[in-house]
């Protein structure tokens, strides 16, 4: 009889769909293995009403995987790498970071209009802090509103409330297959997307040497380069709470090149930076460019978002 690899996981379709797409590559990789699904509602799956800035995001998405996970009840959790704290609690690791998607956002506008074709005033939805600073630096007539859900009551929002667009996740609709819904994929130089969004983690006993070795064969080193650089540049900024920092890591000519912004909530500041390293810097990378921020003005930026918010480092 087959051992059995019970795969946990949040119950959004979304999610279902990211742990489908992570247990085929699985049982592609490791035949011998039957493997089976577990979806488990989380805490941020629970509050729908309150914007994710008011409630904070550490571990709204992951805590409940985790104890499942440190329970015993599942043997490895699949998460966004967006919803991923940047401290693990003990005895769990990151054992893969699957191939990374598309990582930026998109813009899906009632009218099929492009972001710098909508009108004076456009209302705007979307739940980030960081997509909402970012668009308010580039244009600041938008009016920006709080839109939580899934992709698909999103979707259904735009059409029957009172928004001209929505700004999404691209990887999201790309995973669902309503692609045909894009308007707008957002350049960066406008919008850098979250820290990890567009990759798929794998998360596992840190002392569980089977199910390690099993899912270190659908790690991609490319993407766990970047992503690492990525979260090290948030590790070194981050607070008690959701802050407006983006950044965008990628390996080109066999060098990284990292970039990351920082932005107060009604876009007037924002300081933005970038820089290269080899592979073997990747965090160190991170720490650097976060660094560099701080010095020419995130810092300021980051503790007056704090103390609007009222939370603390």
């Amino acid at each position: 009889m087959k051992f059995e690899i019970v795969v946990g996981t949040r119950k959004s379709e979304l999610a279902l769909r990211q742990a489908g797409w992570v247990v085929d590559r699985l049982r592609h990789a490791a035949p011998e293995y039957n493997y089976r699904i577990e979806g488990i509602r989380t805490h941020g799956d629970n509050i729908l009403d309150v914007a994710l800035s008011k409630i904070g995001d550490k571990g709204l998405f992951t805590k409940e995987l985790e104890a499942a996970l440190l329970g015993g009840t599942i043997d490895l959790a699949v998460h966004s790498m967006k919803d991923m704290p940047t401290g693990l609690p003990e005895g769990l690791v990151i054992g893969a970071i699957c191939r990374r998607e598309f990582p930026g956002d998109v813009l899906i506008s009632r009218e099929g209009k492009h972001l710098e074709a909508l009108p004076r005033g456009a209302v705007i939805g979307t739940s980030s802090l960081r997509r909402r600073a970012q668009l308010l630096h580039y244009r600041s007539d938008f009016k920006i509103t709080s839109l939580r859900g899934n992709i698909g009551t999103r979707l259904r929002k735009l059409a029957e409330e009172n928004f001209d667009a929505v700004i999404l996740a691209g990887v999201g609709l790309h995973r669902m297959g309503w692609e045909h819904r894009i308007t707008q994929a957002l350049p960066h130089s406008i919008c850098l997307p979250a820290v990890g969004q567009g990759a798929i983690g794998v998360e596992v006993r840190e002392g569980d040497t089977k199910v390690r070795r099993l899912v270190d064969k659908i790690d991609h080193h490319e993407s766990r380069l970047a992503v690492t650089a990525e979260r090290a540049f948030l590790k070194r900024l981050e607070g008690g709470c959701q802050v407006p920092i983006g950044a965008f890591c990628i390996l080109y000519d066999g060098r990284l090149q990292l970039e990351g912004v920082v932005a107060g909530l009604d876009g007037q500041k924002l300081v933005r930076s970038s820089i290269s390293g080899g592979t073997g810097e990747a965090a160190g990378m991170g720490i650097k460019l976060a660094e560099n921020l701080l010095q020419t003005g995130a810092r300021e930026i980051l503790e007056k978002t704090r103390q609007e918010h009222g939370c603390d480092e």
